[in-house]
């Protein structure tokens, strides 16, 4: 098994997906969006999944199953799932779901930068921020009502979905608690306390 092969989201589904049977690349990249999956795996350009197949043929962890030809479509090649390919997508679904890792996301960046901007900026980012926020939680509500409605499907299949429901409540209700420090003056600041507290930690910094 190639071990140094550096696991994807997109890696992990073309794995998990021929688990079942060979696939050519348009059938992974349908089951994909039939499915809902492209919730969290991004498989919008075909061009990308192509590149992903290949970087996985090359390091051994699938293989070409064979090739067919229909009138309607050009020849399509599928693959196959490889030994080291099945043992590779069970030691990294292990690794994924047992050990937190820390993926370095935008958001957490851009507020570990917020002094650049004004107490009044980001409350009115913020806000837009929430609005959007409010649409994607109701677009997950509507998601998994649809997914319930009319079928008797296991939990385990709605996980993701769950998840990311339960992961953007989270952040509305954080953000919510920010805006209401902003309005409220409980959270603000100015360039000019901030400078000063820079040369204070910067003095007691170069005196131990």
């Amino acid at each position: 098994m190639n071990t140094r092969f550096h696991r994807s989201p997109l890696a992990l589904a073309v794995l998990g997906l021929l688990e079942d049977g060979s696939l050519h690349p348009y059938g992974i990249q349908q089951l994909i969006k039939q499915w809902g999956k492209d919730q969290v795996i991004n498989v919008g350009q075909r061009s990308t999944l192509y590149k992903m197949i290949n970087r996985l043929c090359e390091a051994g962890l699938i293989a070409v199953h064979g090739t067919s030809r229909d009138q309607q479509y050009p020849e399509r090649t599928s693959y196959e799932l490889t030994d080291a390919g099945r043992a590779a997508l069970r030691q990294w679904m292990a690794e994924i779901l047992s050990t937190p890792r820390n993926e370095f996301p935008e958001f957490p960046a851009a507020l570990s930068f917020l002094p650049m901007l004004t107490p009044k900026e980001t409350a009115e980012h913020l806000a837009a921020r929430r609005e959007h926020l409010t649409q994607k939680l109701a677009e997950r509500d509507a998601l998994l009502a649809t997914e319930l409605e009319g079928f008797d499907l296991p939990r385990v299949t709605m996980l993701e979905t769950e998840y990311l429901r339960a992961v953007t409540q989270a952040e509305l209700d954080w953000i919510d608690q920010v805006l209401a420090g902003l309005h409220e003056g409980s959270i603000t600041w100015s360039r000019e306390e901030l400078q000063a507290a820079a040369a204070q930690l910067s003095e007691r910094g170069g005196s131990e």
